[in-house]
């Protein structure tokens, strides 16, 4: 795994996820209370971003059909989506956050 710049701690507003791309890959990172969680942004139920999604503590729901995934794991959570979404490791350097992926 490689570890990538994605952003900065002042872009991820707390409660909230945003979209990226990243190497090819479309990334969600959230902030949970100033904790980072990276997630595929691709809901596996429809492929809607999940960025875009309601975070509720450690899990996003799906703005489309509300599937939920957990923010640590990836894990569908609810229905309509199944399958899993891959979760990358985060770190935090002074301002900059990393994924790896």
């Amino acid at each position: 795994m490689a570890k990538v710049k994605i952003t900065t701690t002042d872009d991820v507003g707390a409660g909230r996820g945003k979209s990226f791309s990243l190497e090819g890959k479309g990334i969600a990172l959230f902030n949970v209370d100033g904790t980072f969680y990276a997630i595929e942004d691709y809901c596996t139920h429809a492929g809607v971003a999940l960025g875009g999604g309601w975070v509720d503590g450690e899990v996003v729901t799906c703005p489309l059909h509300g599937a939920q995934f957990c923010l640590k794991t990836g894990q569908a959570l609810t229905p309509p989506a199944f399958d899993d979404v891959d979760s990358y490791p985060v770190t935090i350097e002074g301002d900059d956050i990393f994924v790896e992926i």
